[in-house]
């Protein structure tokens, strides 16, 4: 999907088909008055899973109480989220959308040639705030079993296939490249409960990796493949997961821009 086409994307209600209607509507009118400030999100995902925390964000904070909201939401501190804007939305969703309790607990956005088709999954109040509870139980190491460098994210490592170095290669008919390119391969750390089922990971993600992909190695976006779909990604890259990502050094782990 392209860059920073939100507001094409809601603009026109001929454009979208939606069969969680009431859900995705409603997401859609939260979104448009923070159009501006999703100018800078480089994929459409981010924006909607921002949004989507926010609006759940904003359902926990007039289900529990205001000391344990804020044990909650802090956390959200440490992850890489545009804090500020996340606490804008929850106030929001409290203004403007607060009859509406259902939780958004997971989406899709399909692209077929200028139509696109959004899909929401939610939950009742009950069965979300029960969900989350036992799987922060299930979840939650011992003390005792704690283990001091392990990471709480699983890892996926993207390798270009053939296709990619045709590409490449009609790109750079001087500057040819093969797969001895590519033994330096990317890797990209995910919530550690996405390899449970890495292809709905994948089918709603692929579009991320594979831009970050072709940035790697052609800036130019107009000379990307356009009709980007799952079936191209499968083809394109070999996936491979590790569920276990260990840190053996004794700094702490940074994040930073390229």
């Amino acid at each position: 999907m392209k860059k920073n086409k939100i507001v094409n994307l809601f603009e026109n209600d001929k454009n979208i088909l939606n069969t969680e209607v009431k859900y995705a509507e409603l997401l859609e009118k939260f979104i448009l008055p923070f159009t501006k400030e999703f100018e800078s999100f480089e994929y459409q995902e981010d924006i909607f899973e921002l949004a989507i925390n926010a609006w759940n964000f904003g359902n926990m904070s007039s289900i529990l109480d205001e000391d344990d909201f804020e044990d909650i939401i802090s956390n959200a501190k440490d992850e890489d989220i545009d804090y500020d804007l996340l606490l804008k939305m929850i106030a929001h969703k409290n203004l403007e959308f607060e009859e509406f309790s259902d939780f958004i607990i997971d989406f899709n956005i399909k692209k077929n040639k200028k139509t696109f088709s959004i899909n929401v999954v939610t939950e009742d109040e009950d069965t979300y705030m029960t969900n989350m509870f036992f799987q922060s139980s299930e979840t939650a190491p011992m003390e005792d079993e704690f283990e001091e460098n392990y990471i709480n994210r699983s890892a996926i490592t993207i390798k270009p296939l053939q296709p990619f170095i045709d590409w490449h290669n009609t790109l750079y008919p001087t500057s040819k490249i093969d797969a001895s390119e590519f033994k330096d391969i990317n890797i990209y750390l995910i919530n550690n409960t996405s390899h449970k089922d890495i292809e709905t990971h994948l089918k709603k993600k692929f579009d991320n990796y594979f831009m970050r992909e072709l940035e790697d190695w052609h800036t130019d976006k107009k000379a990307w493949p356009q009709r980007r779909n799952y079936k191209m990604f499968k083809n394109w890259f070999e996936v491979n997961i590790s569920t276990a990502v260990f840190d053996l050094e004794n700094t702490p782990v940074s994040k930073s821009d390229y």
